[in-house]
């Protein structure tokens, strides 16, 4: 079971202006920016993520029923903010880890605890784009 509905609206009205800014230099973290599907409005959302392979796996702690994923899913892509680098994303595909999903241990122990097993994965735009040839 993810995470209470009411811990993700209280993050989203108040702790993501705190942390967010913090958050999206640090490894392992980022800011997702993504437009409102409904009201097209820019929005910008804290989130935990590690790579793996090429692609930039997502935590989804509240599900993905969460507006920014489902925002995401909708435009087929984002940008995130992660280390001081912007990144656009495409190709989003939200799975379950069913235990064999290669991630940090401290992020797996953390997700287990909080029962936390789905996950967002998404291709950078320049990997999934074939070089010129001369």
């Amino acid at each position: 079971m993810p995470i209470d509905r009411k811990v993700a609206r209280f993050n989203r009205r108040f702790a993501n202006h705190l942390v967010g800014p913090l958050f999206s230099r640090l490894p392992g973290f980022g800011k997702v920016h993504h437009r409102g599907r409904k009201s097209g409005r820019e929005f910008a959302t804290p989130v935990k993520l590690f790579r793996r392979g090429a692609d930039i796996i997502i935590t989804l702690p509240y599900g993905p029923g969460s507006d920014w994923v489902k925002n995401v899913l909708a435009a087929g892509g984002c940008e995130i903010t992660t280390r001081g680098r912007r990144i656009q994303l495409s190709n989003p595909v939200v799975f379950s880890d069913d235990g064999t999903t290669k991630m940090p241990a401290l992020t797996r122990r953390i997700l287990s605890r909080v029962e936390a097993t789905e996950f967002i994965a998404l291709t950078p735009v320049q990997a999934s784009v074939p070089a010129a040839r001369p």
